[in-house]
């Protein structure tokens, strides 16, 4: 039977180790230990929130209720055929790790998005992506349960609704179930995916090119690029890049020739959050503890007593200030609790 624990100290399981606290807080190593915690009347009667390994989450303040944490483990090939693998990996597991894991055996799919922190129960959900690729692609089916019923809840990859930085686990199904497992199609004879640009020029002076290769490289990439969690507390990308009409991108075009940009759907253009912020001149800028990284706008670090609240503040006015020069509006990437 899963343990509730009181007043529990949250500075381990935020990766901007804010010192903030929790009411009441679970772990989970089972489906049925998650089952015997919905059960309960502190699971019907309290504010609820599930956390992974809390590498996307700002805590503004402590949490006044109860936390759950999934730490289902476990990695199975349950199924193969001649050019896939379908694996299926526990809520639980560290999200580097399988990466690690699957490049180890040749596996390709996910090794673009080595280094990203998190759980695999958190992948889907934020729908991960980074140079190129985005988990979906390589997503066949979420397990998950029905808070409300218990019952168990099976997410085919189209029903999941994958969108940039979005699925169906951020919209119609928040806070209303609890992934349990994630399972993977992964390719035996893999096509490396060099398409974003520093990948390639990387890889073109390796001799060995396999995705334990292009692991490694990404690893080199973004550990030159963003800062180390445990040296200074962060969650990555802050802002998503936002999406703006093409009439829209024309006019800011005009003003601003430098103006980088990729084609989106609908007529529309995808702008680098990070140029933007480096245009108003916060890239490298602090606020006491709380700071835009100096080689990764995107990135609010807490350089060692900022809180939650302080992070919050240097983000509204991060905004504040891209909208007011551009019109447009930063959208954040981490939930703010």
């Amino acid at each position: 039977m899963p343990e509730i624990l009181r007043n529990h100290s949250l500075s381990k399981l935020n990766s901007f180790h804010f010192d903030v606290r929790t009411h009441k807080y679970c772990e989970c190593k089972s489906v049925k230990d998650i089952q015997e915690i919905i059960s309960r009347p502190e699971f019907r009667n309290e504010k609820t929130l599930i956390l992974g390994e809390g590498s996307n989450i700002l805590f503004s303040k402590d949490f006044g209720g109860l936390i759950i944490r999934p730490v289902i483990l476990g990695r199975e090939i349950i199924r193969e055929d001649r050019e896939y693998v379908w694996i299926r990996a526990g809520a639980g597991e560290n999200w580097d790790e399988f990466v690690a894991w699957s490049t180890a055996w040749g596996f390709g799919g996910i090794e673009n998005l080595s280094l990203i922190p998190g759980s695999v129960g958190s992948s889907p959900i934020q729908n991960i992506g980074a140079y190129g690729a985005e988990v979906q692609e390589s997503i066949e089916e979420v397990s998950a349960l029905d808070v409300l019923t218990g019952q168990k809840l099976t997410f085919l990859k189209e029903a999941c609704r994958f969108a940039y930085r979005d699925s169906i686990f951020k919209q119609e199904w928040k806070n209303k179930c609890i992934i349990t497992s994630a399972t993977f199609r992964l390719s035996k004879k893999p096509e490396l995916n060099l398409g974003y640009q520093m990948l390639a020029e990387k890889m073109s002076g390796r001799e060995r090119q396999d995705v334990e290769t292009i692991r490694q490289v990404i690893i080199e990439i973004r550990r030159s690029k963003l800062p180390d969690p445990e040296q200074f507390g962060n969650a990555g990308s802050f802002f998503k890049n936002p999406r703006i009409p093409e009439e829209q991108y024309q006019g800011i075009l005009e003003k601003y020739p430098g103006l980088p940009s990729y084609p989106a759907a609908g007529r529309s253009r995808k702008i680098p959050s990070a140029w933007l912020i480096e245009q108003c001149g916060w890239k490298g800028k602090r606020r006491g503890d709380a700071g835009c990284y100096e080689k990764q706008a995107l990135v609010l670090v807490n350089y060692g007593s900022a809180t939650g609240k302080d992070i919050l503040e240097l983000a509204t006015l991060i905004e504040k200030d891209v909208h007011g020069r551009f019109g447009i509006r930063l959208e954040k990437e981490v939930n703010v609790i």
